[in-house]
């Protein structure tokens, strides 16, 4: 098969190489980080765990913060569109439910990265680039629903309690927690 002519130099392409060897080394960081934690991460027990040559991992990726980094540009690249159930109020519940079921699962690669990010620099930028991105995404839930509220507020007054409880305070039983906070949100849209 002849390369795409239309694309660039070295460009990637879609499932080739590229791909296999980034989702190798993406598993053995997820791997690692709920086996190990952070302190587990290195890009040497990447390489390992991955089986792809050390060499690649450092030339692609540098350190563990790069490596922490992709993995969140990976989720961030995953589809994901917001609920349409018809009311703020469900939307908002349903976000909050997705939220309760990455924060709770056993083991939780979400839970894992965001405690990660707290010890590198990239990987918080990362972060907050993800955040950014599902904000964006999720402002439709506010727009059609109160059309004059400010979405971010909506969805934080929503979502981050929910955060609060389950990644800070570690609650054991969400219980109601999803609707609970939901209720909170849509009361912000006014």
């Amino acid at each position: 098969m002849d390369p795409d002519p239309q694309a660039p130099p070295g460009a990637a392409r879609p499932g080739g190489r590229t791909a296999r060897t980034r989702a190798q080394v993406l598993d053995a960081v997820a791997a690692l980080l709920l086996e190990g934690g952070f302190d587990a991460l290195t890009v040497d027990a990447v390489a390992a765990r991955s089986g792809v040559h050390r060499t690649t991992v450092y030339r692609r990726w540098r350190d563990t913060g790069a490596l922490l980094a992709d993995s969140f540009d990976a989720a961030r690249e995953q589809p994901w569109r917001p609920p349409d159930t018809g009311s703020l109020l469900g939307d908002l519940t349903e976000i909050n439910r997705q939220i309760v079921a990455a924060l709770t699962e056993q083991p939780s690669i979400t839970g894992a990265l965001i405690a990660a990010s707290f010890r590198s620099p990239a990987a918080a930028r990362a972060l907050r680039d993800f955040w950014e991105d599902r904000f964006a995404t999720a402002a439709v839930v506010v727009e059609r629903a109160a059309p004059g509220a400010d979405p971010r507020t909506v969805l934080i007054a929503a979502c981050a309690p929910v955060f609060y409880e389950l990644a800070l305070l570690r609650s054991p039983d969400p219980g109601d927690i999803a609707e609970r906070y939901a209720r909170v949100g849509a009361a912000a849209a006014g």
